[in-house]
């Protein structure tokens, strides 16, 4: 059975190049880039560990503020 760390890159066949998130005796949260976040039993998931660089944090976008309006 293969030792993960927290920020560990790794690659998972359906969902592609994520990042580990946290990782214990059974199991394992890896954020994928494009799928989010997902949780795994560690005796099960196939994984490769990959040795790329992990992608940029994507900020999210600030809801718009609406001006208020007085009620008549």
């Amino acid at each position: 059975m293969n030792n993960y760390s927290a920020g560990q890159q790794v690659k998972h066949e359906r969902y592609g190049f994520g990042t580990v998130l946290a990782n214990d005796e059974d199991r394992i949260s890896i954020r994928f880039d494009d799928f989010g976040e997902k949780k795994f039993v560690r005796s099960i998931v196939v994984l490769e560990k990959s040795d790329r660089d992990p992608p940029p944090e994507k900020k999210r976008a600030r809801k718009p503020r609406t001006p208020k309006t007085k009620a008549t």
